[in-house]
């Protein structure tokens, strides 16, 4: 052991002045234990002025040992030395003394000759590191250099354990000798576009320009089970998660985290070897800053001569910390142009490289100038197993290209047609095969019956008004309750223009609540009162208080007060939960009866579609018989849902009503899949009536009357022909025998709708019963009385 101060830009030398200046002020405190203890550590060290002067002979921390040993007493706890893994050392470069003897006894038990070092640290990495330290604490660039530290040090027995290292500096300070420059933001950008070319670094900070002066307290912590599970993410990140819909936001926001940059983004592209090309990664959200959109790119059209060679050949980062520097330099070469005109400033590109082979390439991109540079683009070490793991599970799960096309071409289909979409698929699969363009045909079903059905919440659009009208008059009345009590503190006419304004919004929406009432609303208050309120909470007054009071009141969603409107969205949401819970579950047995399609989705209320017929069924033969069974099957799950709604009313915030109503359409039409809108619809301009009357009969009335058709209580049937009304009360009466509807059952004509007429309706009085020790049964008004008592 000798001297320290190799060829790095600080001098090192080992000083316990900063920590003894501690001790200086203890000795003068009135407190006579911690004074005396002060000056025995300062007796004990007086003799060897050099331990505060400092040195780089490492061979005087054996000679002074002892001395050193008192002087760190405090800081190493004795009654805690069996316990804590830690010593004083000196960064950068593996120099560990004053070890606690649970440290040391690890170390023992690794070998006699065992020497710890910090994991992939190596001498060009060393002298840099050190620079970006001389960068940030005395030339005040603002760096992010920060990673974990690890010793690895085998146990006993030879296996190996982990360690993180964390430094506790402040027993050091740097300080600048006569060799030192000064540097400019432009060096700074110079050194970060050349993070690996050591001789420029050590022409900006040459070697010994600058004093390390102290010591580091290590502080060490066994992570060997953090690293085994970290190992084990590898495995489980090599699931491809490309089909996900939150894989890239979570990764996106993973990998902002990690480098502390807000706006970062990424992208991937994979490396086709055979062609020298650059390929688009299909998956949700996966996107490519050097393909901008394109499906492929020759590598010598996406990459300059420079980023080829660094990516493909060498398989190291490439960064651009400065875009725009570099493409005007270029005259706009690629990949400076693309990016360019992307409004990307700094990137990374980081080769995922398994057991030598170019995989793809990591797309990491920023908005701001230097924040992806050279020096942390390093960390990315630390990652890249997990990124590589990922790829080569992906490029795995691509054999399974018949449910990839499927999920590209058409997305989720239901699974009575899916059979449909994979012989589609596996033609796709031929077509490209054989040289042939290939193309994802339309799916269509031929010859298919209709069901369709619908409970809907009667006056939703009023019972919503009414809670946003409500909302919006609390807000304004407490805001209006602090600018009174601001205007006796402060007599200013801004608050007394600004009470005028609320009590005309007040007035306004008391009387009538337009469209853009809410928003009206919300600016005015965003705008005008808010920037009030700010400057009433520095007043420190009982108006501040008045000002917190209201902000509590203020959902940190909306950003409004947002109470009734909770409450309707509550109570719908769990109308919808419950409606959709009780069709769904009964939709498996009706697949069993016979595979027909079906979808459901939530509006104020639930609708739902189902098409029967052969052409559905891939391997079974079609009868009209299963068509009456799900048309029977439908009446009475309706009922079901309406009972299971009546049964949940009386738990909502908002007392809310339903009706029910059901289309009858007896011929048979054609539906395809529009690969555009990614649904199945109604195949031809004859057929397209049925849309019309779908989208229209719940707002239709009763001939030569004002009574809207749905009614709650009452199921309505909606059909244009004699037979179907015939069967329908077929299957009415029969419900009635089951305790489904009353004997109030009435035929009515409907308005004409634009473009449709001739529709007559079925209402049944729909039976609720109220689950009991003795079962009842009863007609809605009956249940309402029922529920109240």
């Amino acid at each position: 052991m000798g001297s320290i101060n190799k060829d790095m830009p600080l001098q090192m030398v080992i000083s316990f002045d900063k920590l003894l200046q501690q001790y200086d002020k203890m000795a003068k405190s009135d407190d006579l234990l911690l004074s005396s203890r002060a000056k025995y550590i300062l007796e004990a060290q007086a003799a060897y002025p050099e331990l505060r002067d400092g040195f780089s002979d490492i061979k005087l921390l054996e000679k002074y040992k002892d001395v050193i040993h008192i002087i760190l007493q405090d800081s190493f706890a004795e009654v805690l030395s069996e316990n804590e893994i830690k010593a004083a050392s000196l960064p950068y470069f593996d120099i560990i003394f004053n070890k606690s003897k649970r440290f040391q006894k690890i170390l023992e038990n690794a070998g006699i000759d065992f020497q710890p070092f910090i994991r992939n640290q190596d001498e060009g990495i060393n002298y840099i590191m050190a620079s970006t330290i001389i960068l940030k604490f005395h030339y005040g660039f603002n760096l992010d250099f920060s990673r974990p530290y690890f010793y690895d040090i085998p146990d006993a027995n030879g296996k190996m354990r982990h360690y993180r290292i964390l430094y506790n500096a402040d027993f050091m300070e740097i300080l600048p000798t006569k060799l030192s420059k000064k540097l400019t933001q432009d060096d700074v950008d110079k050194l970060l576009e050349n993070p690996e070319d050591l001789q420029l670094w050590k022409e900006m900070i040459p070697p010994n320009s600058f004093i390390s002066k102290g010591f580091v307290i290590s502080n060490m912590f066994d992570v060997t089970t953090e690293h085994t599970i970290s190992e084990i993410k590898t495995n489980l990140i090599s699931s491809d998660k490309r089909g996900s819909e939150t894989f890239i936001s979570d990764l996106q926001d993973t990998f902002r985290s990690f480098f502390k940059i807000k706006e970062l983004k990424i992208g991937f592209v994979t490396y086709n070897s055979k062609d020298d090309r650059l390929e688009r990664v299909y998956g949700n959200g996966m996107e490519s800053f050097l393909l901008r959109g394109k499906d492929n790119e020759q590598c010598n059209h996406a990459l300059c001569i420079g980023s080829y060679d660094k990516i493909v050949n060498q398989k190291g980062y490439f960064t651009i910390s400065d875009v725009e520097k570099y493409y005007k330099l270029s005259d706009g070469i690629e990949p400076y142009k693309g990016l360019f005109e992307q409004g990307i400033k700094s990137a990374i590109f980081a080769p995922i490289v398994n057991e030598g082979e170019l995989l793809g390439v990591l797309e990491l991109v920023s908005t701001r100038k230097n924040e992806l540079n050279g020096v942390n683009a390093t960390k990315l070490d630390d990652v890249m197993p997990y990124i590589v793991a990922a790829v080569v599970r992906s490029k795995i799960e691509e054999e399974n290209l018949i449910d990839a096309i499927i999920q590209n071409e058409c997305t989720s289909v239901h699974k009575s047609v899916h059979w449909r979409f994979e012989e589609e698929a596996k033609q796709f699969i031929i077509d490209g095969i054989e040289s042939r363009q290939p193309s994802f045909k339309e799916i269509v079903f031929h010859d298919v019956y209709p069901l369709y059905g619908q409970i809907d919440i009667k006056a939703s659009s009023q019972a919503r008004n009414m809670a946003i009208q409500r909302d919006l008059m609390i807000q304004l009345s407490n805001i209006k309750e602090v600018l009174n009590a601001a205007l006796k503190f402060e007599d200013l006419p801004i608050y007394e223009e600004l009470i005028y304004r609320i009590d005309i919004f007040s007035e306004d929406i008391k009387e009538t609540l337009f469209s853009n009432s809410e928003q009206t609303i919300f600016d005015f208050v965003n705008d005008d009162v808010l920037p009030i309120f700010t400057h009433l909470k520095r007043q420190n007054n009982e108006v501040t208080k008045m000002v917190e009071e209201y902000e509590k009141t203020i959902n940190a969603e909306t950003h409004s007060y947002y109470d009734h409107r909770k409450q309707y969205d509550d109570s719908v949401m769990r109308i919808n939960k419950k409606l959709a819970s009780v069709i769904d579950k009964h939709q498996e047995a009706a697949q069993e009866m016979f595979p027909h399609f079906y979808e459901r989705y939530k509006t104020d209320g639930i609708e739902h579609n189902m098409y029967i017929g052969s052409s559905i069924a891939e391997d079974r033969d079609f009868d009209t018989l299963y068509l009456k069974n799900l048309r029977l099957w439908q009446l009475q799950v309706m009922c079901e849902m309406e009972n299971k709604y009546y049964s949940l009313k009386p738990e909502l915030d908002v007392q809310l009503d339903v009706a029910s109503l059901i289309l009858v359409y007896s011929t048979s039409l054609s539906i395809r899949f529009r690969m555009d809108e990614k649904r199945f619809d109604v195949d031809g301009t004859y057929n397209a009536r049925y849309e019309i009357i779908k989208k229209r009969i719940d707002k239709s009335y009763i001939k030569g009357t004002n009574q809207r058709l749905t009614q709650k209580g009452k199921l309505s049937i909606v059909y244009s022909q004699k037979k179907d009304e015939l069967e329908y009360l077929r299957y009415i009466s029969y419900l009635k025998s089951k305790g489904y509807f009353t004997n109030n059952i009435e035929i009515v004509e409907l308005e004409g709708l634009q473009g449709v007429s001739g529709l007559k309706a079925i209402r049944a009085e729909i039976l609720y019963s109220k689950n009991t020790e003795e079962e009842k049964t009863f007609t809605y008004e009956d249940l309402m009385d029922e529920l109240k008592a």
